[in-house]
């Protein structure tokens, strides 16, 4: 589905240049689901824009269904966004004066489809958010938010969804919700490219591939022994974490923040 070659990203800030993406060779496959993990500034967000046709390399050459995406204008990058390509942020991006419904609907309203409220609200019935269809996101949870999110990225049938941090503003428990509807989706084949800085998140696709300075310096095949490793690992950190913190609200005699370890 996705071919990178060379991929270079250059921004000029003042009289120097930042290389977001330097020299970045990836293939996805149909049907996959990877997490991109990194630091922040790893390059890992502008990957994701570029593979979403939001923005153009500087170099390089991507390939979306064997079309070089170079070669397609402004209004061919809207169409293939519109119709193959779903996308989730992390602040959710849904407008905040229209119902759950009618964000759902947007993406119909652009391509002027037919029984555009029967096709939103099958989409809010698939991530189970149907009965609050009428309710604008400041009356919905930060859960419920991304949920009407991920409906309003799936209901012209993308064949693949890019994440940027979708759990990265939710608790556990919602972000645990979340993280099921990405597996049904992928159980039903929609490749999925997650970018996270969360372990225990990434963890959980079939592939993970670690950027650091604009460069890809991972990518492996996560099976369950990896998996089980990674999420133990972050869990425990979690667990030092909150018991140091614990400590700090009793024990007069601590001072100074909280350093929580990088587990990145």
């Amino acid at each position: 589905m996705i071919d990178a070659e060379q991929l270079r990203k250059l921004y000029i800030m003042g009289d120097s240049e930042v290389h977001a993406l330097d020299g970045v060779d990836l293939h996805v496959e149909s049907g996959e689901f990877v997490s991109l993990t990194g630091p922040s500034g790893s390059g890992k967000s502008t990957l994701m824009h570029i593979f979403g046709c939001l923005d153009r390399p500087t170099s390089g050459v991507l390939r979306f269904n064997g079309q070089i995406i170079s070669d397609l204008n402004d209004k061919q990058l809207a169409r293939t966004r519109n119709q193959h390509i779903g996308f989730v942020f992390q602040t959710f991006n849904l407008i905040n004066r229209t119902t759950a419904l009618d964000n759902v609907m947007v993406p119909l309203i652009y391509t002027r489809k037919s029984f555009a409220r029967k096709t939103a609200m099958e989409a809010l019935e698939r991530v189970g958010l149907a009965k609050r269809a009428k309710h604008k996101p400041g009356e919905m949870s930060g859960g419920e938010c991304q949920r009407a999110a991920i409906a309003r990225a799936i209901v012209n049938k993308p064949q693949l969804i890019l994440a940027d941090e979708p759990t990265g503003n939710l608790d556990s428990k919602n972000g645990e919700q979340i993280m099921r509807i990405f597996h049904e989706l992928h159980a039903a084949g929609i490749t999925i490219v997650l970018v996270t800085h969360e372990m225990d998140i990434a963890a959980q696709a079939d592939r993970m591939i670690q950027m650091r300075d604009g460069r890809i310096i991972e990518d492996r095949t996560i099976d369950d022994d990896r998996r089980e490793e990674l999420m133990s690992v972050t869990h425990d950190v979690q667990a030092r974490a909150f018991r140091a913190k614990l400590s700090h609200k009793t024990d007069p005699t601590i001072n100074g923040p909280l350093r929580t370890p990088d587990v990145r």
